[in-house]
């Protein structure tokens, strides 16, 4: 079997989805964060994604069964993603830098209400996890309603800050991994647990006891 490469597959392989109007967690981490036998059991589980039929088959005879079943690989990848990161045994953990976390806060809330609504955030040492809605972009006479592009935003945020932290560590060379994790949040109550997520992340791994003490999360709605 022909080994997949990393970065051409998710490159090519795995766009982003996104529906007008939708709300976006997202997840991405610094290069280097995940050893190379993460990163290879990823590549395997993303290729089961890639290979699933795009029609039902005996196995799958609805396409809401199909879809489940994609969403139950996409979260066993993240899942392992994250005990991986949580761990931080490898890779850097330039996050923890306090110069860094504080221009990565300043640049997400920089962009709240011009691109996006911004609900929450927590920056990790090695990695970071918001939820936003992007906003609609202005409608030119003659074209369809859409919003400000997921890829967009992401590619804007990761350039900036990357940009802004290497000179502060005096290095050159990729700051955040190429890829990042998005999932389209799909009702209110999958809303909820998703802020809840983001929020208690720091207490998952460890790092206080309780999220109000963890001082690189942000959320919208305290209460």
């Amino acid at each position: 079997m022909k080994r997949l490469d990393y970065k051409s597959f998710y490159r090519r392989n795995l766009p982003h989805f996104q529906p007008i109007g939708g709300t976006f967690f997202i997840t991405f981490r610094l290069a280097g964060s995940l050893p190379r036998s993460v990163l290879d059991r990823q590549v395997a589980q993303a290729a089961r994604l890639r290979d699933q039929p795009s029609t039902p088959t005996i196995e799958h005879k609805n396409p809401s069964a199909q879809t489940g079943t994609l969403r139950h690989l996409a979260r066993q990848r993240f899942a392992e993603m994250e005990n991986a990161l949580h761990e931080a045994k490898f890779g850097p953990t330039w996050l923890n830098n306090i110069e860094i976390a504080t221009t990565i806060a300043e640049s997400l809330n920089y962009r709240e209400g011009k691109v996006y609504r911004l609900d929450a955030f927590s920056i990790m040492p090695n990695h970071l996890h918001m939820v936003f809605a992007p906003f609609p972009k202005p409608v030119l006479p003659g074209t369809c309603p859409t919003d400000h592009s997921l890829a967009a935003i992401l590619h804007s945020l990761k350039s900036y800050t990357a940009q802004r932290a290497n000179g502060l560590l005096n290095r050159t060379g990729a700051f955040w991994d190429h890829e990042s994790y998005d999932h389209c949040v799909r009702d209110e109550q999958e809303w909820a647990r998703t802020i809840a997520y983001v929020l208690n992340n720091p207490v998952k791994a460890g790092l206080v006891k309780d999220w109000n003490s963890w001082r690189w999360s942000y959320c919208r709605y305290m209460d």
